[in-house]
């Protein structure tokens, strides 16, 4: 009986074991993604973020806007926006079974029309798993006022 319990709980937790494993790889990999996110962004390398972003993103811009994929990528790739330095911080993933839910801070510098700014927003990413790859499904972000 003693050896049939323990059998029993073996099995009970293995699978337990195996998910929280598997949801440690899915928000480790979900938070380089994010970083790589950032990188293409500063590159202006649309190909990279076509592949991290769903068709039908859902984008909303920290003055408010709702934007398209298409809208997103055109913005990132728009002549007179030069971002210098993007970096995240204080990022934290939540994982719920096939999506990954991302917070954290994001401070980037550059010009835009010739003219510096500086940005830092708080934001959250929804990313899911889709056909084998992780891709962002929606995210927003909102100013951070000193």
């Amino acid at each position: 009986m003693r050896l049939m319990l323990c059998f029993l709980l073996l099995i009970i937790s293995s699978p337990a074991a195996s998910t929280d494993a598997s949801l440690d790889h899915a928000e480790t990999t979900v938070l380089a993604l994010e970083n790589a996110w950032n990188q293409a962004v500063r590159l202006r390398e649309s190909g990279a973020l076509q592949q991290l972003l769903v068709d039908r993103l859902i984008y909303i811009e920290y003055d408010g806007r709702v934007m398209s994929k298409g809208q997103y990528l055109a913005q990132v790739r728009a002549p007179l926006l030069h971002p210098e330095h993007i970096v995240s911080e204080s990022m934290r993933a939540h994982s719920f079974g096939n999506s990954v839910i991302v917070t954290g801070v994001y401070q980037e510098k550059g010009t835009k029309n010739h003219i510096p700014y500086v940005l830092r927003e708080r934001f959250i990413d929804t990313w899911i798993l889709q056909n084998g790859m992780w891709v962002c499904v929606s995210s927003q972000s909102t100013p951070i006022v000193h």
